[in-house]
């Protein structure tokens, strides 16, 4: 199927945007106030805390997602650039926060999930990234060394070896009510070798810099924000939206059977 003029348009802007952004990387790098790591000791991050004491607060509003599990969208579904590591079912997300822009039934069904990435400095994207079992996560890299991955564990396997995050040459391992701050730019992979469903809060925030470095790579971030690449992706996400508020309706309109006397 070839394809559209919009899609062309995004997939050049991915490309060029890799080259422009490659150099910007390195210096990030070097300036970085946390260093160069693929993960990163939490303490250097004060905000942790505070979420991880309202895990329990945040996987009671997950729990009411899951309720309609089989409605989410699937990741490349939203973000099309992620067909290339995951084209199956068994990888769903639920949004509250794309690059900056606000998901509104995302941050509707967890106002206090919501509340709390509001507080989180630098927040840039927050969402439950939903792993089913078996599932296979191909070795990739995110786009920009300015933002650090943020994970919660929220539903881990309780065979916790099985269902792992490789950063690098590092592998880590999930666990209820725990983080993990990484570098997503370093070659990363993922797998769920159990029968179980694995859930974490995945959170994007800006990486500490001095600045004046800080503010351009604020700037950059904004401007990646407005890129066809993630305009493409808020597109997805409001369509799919629209379709979830309108089969939610529907189901509630539907008449309900009538009781046995």
């Amino acid at each position: 199927m070839s394809k559209t003029l919009w899609e062309r348009t995004v997939q050049l802007t991915v490309a060029f945007g890799e080259r422009l952004l490659a150099p910007i990387e390195r210096w990030i790098g070097r300036r970085s106030l946390v260093g160069d790591a693929t993960f990163f000791p939490l303490e250097r991050f004060p905000w942790v805390r505070h979420v991880e004491e309202n895990w329990l607060t945040i996987r009671e509003e997950l729990e009411r997602v899951l309720e309609d599990r089989a409605a989410l969208p699937n990741f490349q579904d939203i973000s099309k650039d992620q067909i290339g590591i995951t084209d199956d079912d068994r990888w769903k997300t639920f949004f509250l926060y794309g690059y900056g822009f606000k998901a509104k039934l995302g941050t509707e069904m967890c106002p206090r999930t919501d509340a709390l990435m509001r507080q989180v400095p630098g927040m840039t994207t927050a969402m439950f990234s939903i792993l089913s079992p078996r599932k296979h996560i191909l070795d990739h890299r995110g786009p920009y060394k300015g933002v650090l991955r943020y994970h919660l564990g929220l539903i881990v396997p309780r065979e916790k070896q099985a269902c792992r995050i490789r950063v690098g040459e590092d592998i880590r391992h999930w666990e209820e009510g725990r983080s993990m701050i990484f570098d997503d730019t370093f070659n990363h992979e993922v797998w769920n070798d159990t029968d179980e469903t694995r859930v974490v809060l995945f959170v994007d925030v800006l990486r500490p810099l001095p600045f004046p470095e800080s503010a351009i790579n604020a700037l950059i971030v904004k401007a990646i924000g407005w890129s066809p690449f993630v305009l493409d992706a808020k597109r997805n996400q409001e369509a799919w939206e629209r379709r979830y508020l309108q089969r939610s309706r529907a189901g509630r309109a539907a008449p309900q059977p009538a009781q046995a006397s």
